[in-house]
C-alpha cells in the first residue's frame, strides 16, 4: 500500500491524534534546522573538519587542549588541510569544527526526540496500530540518514577535498523525504482526510514532485560550486544554454552530476517548470478547498525564484544561500498543506 493510500485510510479519530501530531510538527522543525545547519557547513567548508564517525561517542567534543590538538592532527592528514587550509592554526580549526560538530549533535538530538516520545506514545497506547509501521520506518530512515551523511563525508577524505555532489544530493534528498513523511503524517492526524482527491490535489502532487527534483538539482549545484559561474540572468554567458553543456563531459552519463555548466543550466530550467506548475496549481485550486494554501504557494515560489536569482547574481553570499534553502523547504510545506487540505471538509484559515 502506498503512503498516499495509507494516509487516505486514516480517517477514524484517535485519542492521541493531536498530541502525536504536535510531536511530529516539532520533529519537522528540527529537520528544517538540520537542513539549514547542513547547508551552512557546506557554504563555510566546515563539513570535512571531523574525519571520523563515532555513532556512540561522537556527541562529546574535545575537552582539553591536548584533545583539541589530537583532533587537529587528524585533520592535517587529509586533503582539505593539505590542499586548501595548509597553515591553518588551531583557532581556525576550531571555528570550522564547531559547525560540523553542531550538525552531527543536532542529528543525534533529532533521533532522541523522535525515538523516546515514540516509545512513550506506544506504551500509552496513543498511536493507532495502522500508523506504527510508518513511524518505525521514519525512525529507520533517520538512522540511515546518519550513515548516509558519513558516506558523503568520506568522499571528501580521499583525493579531492570536496564531497561527492551525488552523495550530497542523496543526503539532502533523504532529509527532505523524511520531512515530507513527517509533515504528511502530522497533517493527517491533525485533520483527517474525508474527501476524494480534487483537481488541486493532483496539481499539488505534481508541483511537490517537481519541487523535490529541483531541490536535488540545487544540491548538485551546491556540491559542484556551480553557482560561482555564469553569474548573470536570464542568460548564461550571453546565451540561453552555455557552450559547455551536456555532451562535452565524458562519460556522458556523469554529465548531469559533474558538469558545472549542466548542473546550473538544469537547475535554472527546472525553476521555470516549478513556477509554471505552482501557477497551474493556483489556477486549479480557485473555488475549492486548499485555495488559500495555493495562494501562499504561488507567492512562495515567486519569492523563491527571486532569491535564487539574487543568490546567483551576488555570487552565492551565505545569507542569501541559506534563505534560498529555507525558501525551498517553505514551498514544500505549503504544497503539502495545499495537497492535504484540498481533501478535507474545511481548510483552516491562514492568519
Amino acid at each position: 500500500m502506498t503512503v498516499v493510500a495509507e494516509l487516505g485510510a486514516m480517517t477514524a479519530p484517535h485519542r492521541g491524534a493531536r498530541p502525536v501530531a504536535l510531536w511530529l510538527f516539532a520533529i519537522a522543525v528540527l529537520i528544517v534546522a538540520m537542513v539549514l545547519v547542513g547547508g551552512l557547513t557546506r557554504l563555510t567548508d566546515s563539513g570535512l573538519s571531523i574525519v571520523e564517525w563515532k555513532p556512540a561517542t561522537g556527541w562529546i567534543p574535545p575537552l582539553s587542549e591536548a584533545a583539541w590538538q589530537a583532533e587537529f592532527d587528524k585533520y592535517k592528514q587529509f586533503p582539505e588541510y593539505q590542499k586548501i587550509n595548509r597553515g591553518m592554526d588551531l583557532a581556525g580549526f576550531k571555528s570550522i569544527f564547531w559547525l560540523e560538530f553542531g550538525h552531527r549533535v543536532l542529528g543525534r538530538v533529532v533521533g532522541l526526540v523522535f525515538a523516546v516520545p515514540l516509545a512513550i506514545f506506544l506504551f500509552m497506547g496513543m498511536i493507532q496500530r495502522s500508523l506504527v509501521p510508518r513511524l518505525i520506518a521514519i525512525l529507520v530512515l533517520g538512522g540511515t540518514q546518519g550513515a548516509l551523511g558519513w558516506w558523503m563525508v568520506k568522499s571528501g577524505l580521499v583525493d579531492r577535498p570536496d564531497v561527492s555532489p551525488f552523495r550530497l544530493a542523496a543526503h539532502l534528498g533523504l532529509a527532505v523525504l523524511l520531512y515530507i513523511l513527517v509533515i504528511r503524517t502530522a497533517l493527517q492526524l491533525w485533520q483527517p482526510v474525508i474527501a476524494t482527491p480534487a483537481p488541486a490535489t493532483r496539481a499539488a502532487r505534481v508541483a511537490l514532485v517537481l519541487t523535490f527534483i529541483q531541490i536535488l538539482f540545487g544540491a548538485l549545484v551546491a556540491g559542484l560550486d556551480a553557482g560561482l559561474i555564469y553569474n548573470t540572468w536570464p542568460l548564461m554567458d550571453g546565451r540561453i544554454a552555455p557552450l559547455y553543456l551536456m555532451g562535452t563531459y565524458q562519460p556522458l552519463w556523469l554529465d548531469p552530476f559533474e558538469n558545472v555548466a549542466t548542473a546550473q543550466f538544469q537547475h535554472r530550467m527546472m525553476a521555470y517548470v516549478v513556477v509554471a506548475a505552482v501557477a497551474w496549481l493556483w489556477w486549479r485550486a480557485q473555488g475549492g478547498q486548499g485555495r488559500r494554501w495555493a495562494d501562499v504557494s504561488l507567492v512562495a515560489v515567486l519569492l523563491q525564484a527571486g532569491l535564487g536569482i539574487a543568490t546567483l547574481l551576488y555570487v552565492v553570499p551565505i545569507g542569501l544561500a541559506v534563505l534560498h534553502q529555507l525558501g525551498a523547504v517553505a514551498l514544500i510545506t505549503f504544497l503539502l498543506a495545499c495537497e492535504h487540505f484540498s481533501r478535507t471538509s474545511a481548510c483552516p484559515a491562514i492568519r
